[in-house]
């Protein structure tokens, strides 16, 4: 693990910042998070814990199925020091590589930013104004809304994120919403305007649509991350690219890389929890036409990570 704080290493390529002084650890009357091996020693339940996880964490668009990556992944760094901007870029590129994502070739067009400022608020409120239709391209469950966005330009936490996704046909990866403005054909039919899906397999249970993340946006606020290390940022980033996260989510009793800037000491990079969650969503099977039952291979991973875990600790006779 790089033991360098990120204030050392996260700074402005055009002018060094000063690393701010480490703050006080935080009060030992702080309840110590739960770790995924230890839940049979805490009051509360295995699948108690992992259901309220999963669902303080996992942030669907509105009316959509648990979206994430389908394949090329190509992470971009800007506004940063080079060896921190490689650091981060490469650690985000094996996470990626470790779900079976592809990482993009140097020189690859991002479609996973992540950008360095010291007003990110500003800086966000700029970027969307200036590319609205980056942030909100009007098809129909493709982002959080429009109070979502509000919020990431007004957020005051240390990192915040936007992310589109595009529902599509599983079967042959085709687009599955209509973008406003867009047509094919003469446009002269209402069927010129919408995709049309060919129904392979017909179920009340299941459908052909599946949700695809294709967009990415990471700010960092740099004068909020003196506490962490380069590892636990990047670690943290990649949480967040890679999965639908709820911004407001609660953490706080669980040792999860999502707590790393209320408690730095609670993990050092992704935890049990963080990787059970995104090995289960990336084996999932997406179609199911109940929302919530997207969730349940997620649920699943995490039972089976802790049955692992619990072997692994446990003395053999």
């Amino acid at each position: 693990m790089l033991s360098v704080t990120l204030a050392a290493l996260m700074m402005f390529a055009q002018e060094p910042a000063a690393a701010s002084p480490p703050q006080a650890a935080a009060s030992a009357e702080v309840q110590e998070p739960t770790r995924l091996e230890d839940i049979d020693v805490v009051g509360r339940t295995l699948d108690t814990m992992i259901r309220d996880f999963v669902g303080e964490v996992a942030a669907p668009n509105r009316g959509r199925g648990i979206a994430r990556w389908e394949d090329a992944v190509c992470i971009g760094a800007a506004n940063l020091q080079r060896d921190a901007a490689q650091y981060i870029v490469d650690r985000v590129s094996t996470v990626a590589e470790d779900l079976g994502l592809t990482p993009g070739a140097p020189g690859c067009a991002p479609n996973v930013m992540i950008v360095a400022s010291d007003d990110p608020s500003s800086f966000a409120a700029k970027l969307v104004e200036t590319r609205a239709r980056a942030f909100r391209m009007g098809g129909s469950g493709m982002d959080r809304g429009g109070a979502a966005l509000r919020a990431f330009q007004t957020s005051n936490k240390p990192v915040r994120w936007w992310q589109q996704s595009m529902p599509v046909n599983s079967e042959t990866g085709e687009r599955a919403v209509r973008i406003p403005g867009e047509c094919a054909n003469a446009c002269s039919s209402p069927y010129d305007y919408a995709p049309v899906i060919d129904t392979f397999a017909a179920s009340r249970l299941t459908s052909q649509i599946a949700d695809n993340i294709f967009r990415t946006i990471v700010v960092v606020d740099v004068n909020q991350t003196s506490r962490v290390s380069v590892q636990q940022l990047a670690d943290y980033i990649a949480m967040v690219t890679f999965a639908q996260i709820d911004p407001e989510a609660d953490t706080s009793r669980y040792a999860s890389v999502l707590n790393v800037f209320d408690a730095p000491e609670a993990a050092d990079g992704l935890t049990d929890w963080d990787t059970a969650y995104l090995k289960g969503l990336y084996d999932a099977e997406r179609t199911r036409k109940n929302v919530r039952a997207g969730t349940s291979e997620i649920r699943e991973s995490i039972r089976r990570t802790h049955q692992e875990l619990r072997a692994e600790t446990e003395p053999q006779p």
